[in-house]
């Protein structure tokens, strides 16, 4: 075997790769220095590099998380967002061809404190009109999508439902007589929960506030000059209670994130129904039903 030397000068051992001593080659890591032959090359930015210090740069990089510190979703397709239009739509066909739905999953105070508590939760996908259910879904398709990418599925889920049910307590606690529906406590929820999540990203969330405070303000006006009954209620308790759940989320410390997750999701329910037995206790007694 020859070898690239001049004649004359010292011999000198060619080279191995460090991982195949019996692999002869030229070649350096551009990370390590060490010889590396061409099963052990690893294309780099600059040169090639061996598998360890592959790994270990793969090791070194930090992973993509969401607002909640977790890996997001392999797929960026918003599925709960879709989900939850879908089956607000699929009760609004339903409505359609049963009128009678309204008075049967609404939320009507007088019913609910008779043991139908579920009306808490139902009416938050019933819609009076065509109208009221456009604006909602709307609303739902551009905020709930970069949400549901921010907070992960079941985080998303879990806030839709809570800022729902948190709409329905406060209309549970401050109205009588009147019936209400519509997803707009949980949408409401969901704007609160964006300002708390930008805030949490450092984001502008000037334009959120803009969209929260017009929000609130055709609330309280519009019944001032139509005959269109909104419930601010519904709207309050919404916006809060997203607000406080996404809180919840996006500050939980690292360390023992699901932990207070989920800590709060429990406390925040336990107080829903603390609630909602008291407003039941009362109702029951004026009502006289004991």
């Amino acid at each position: 075997m020859t070898y690239p030397y001049p004649p004359g000068a010292p011999y000198q051992q060619v080279p191995t790769c460090f991982r195949h001593p019996d692999r002869q080659t030229y070649v350096r890591c551009t990370r390590c220095n060490r010889f590396i032959c061409p099963e052990c090359m690893h294309d780099a930015a600059v040169g090639h590099q061996c598998p360890d210090c592959v790994g270990e740069g793969a090791r070194s990089v930090r992973p993509v998380t969401n607002a909640v510190g977790a890996r997001p979703a392999r797929s960026t397709t918003p599925v709960v967002t879709y989900a939850l239009i879908g089956l607000n739509l699929l009760m609004f066909a339903l409505q359609m061809a049963s009128p009678d739905l309204d008075r049967a999953l609404g939320l009507w105070p007088p019913a609910a404190a008779d043991g139908e508590l579920y009306r808490l939760l139902t009416s938050a996908f019933l819609h009076f009109s065509v109208t009221h259910i456009a604006f909602n879904m709307l609303a739902l398709y551009f905020v709930g999508a970069p949400l549901e990418f921010a907070l992960g599925r079941l985080r998303f889920v879990a806030l839709y439902l809570f800022s729902a049910l948190g709409g329905s307590v406060l209309v549970y606690l401050l109205t009588f007589n009147a019936l209400t529906a519509g997803a707009s406590g949980a949408v409401f929820g969901l704007f609160g929960a964006t300002f708390v999540v930008g805030k949490r990203l450092n984001m502008d969330v000037r334009s959120v506030v803009m969209i929260i405070g017009l929000n609130l303000a055709f609330t309280f006006l519009i019944p001032l000059f139509t005959s269109q009954n909104i419930s601010w209620q519904g709207h309050i308790g919404g916006l809060v209670t997203g607000a406080v759940v996404a809180a919840a989320f996006v500050y939980a410390p690292r360390r023992q994130r699901n932990l207070v997750q989920a800590g709060a999701a429990v406390a925040l329910l336990v107080l829903f129904v603390a609630l909602v037995a008291w407003r039941t206790v009362e109702l029951r007694t004026m009502l006289g039903l004991g």
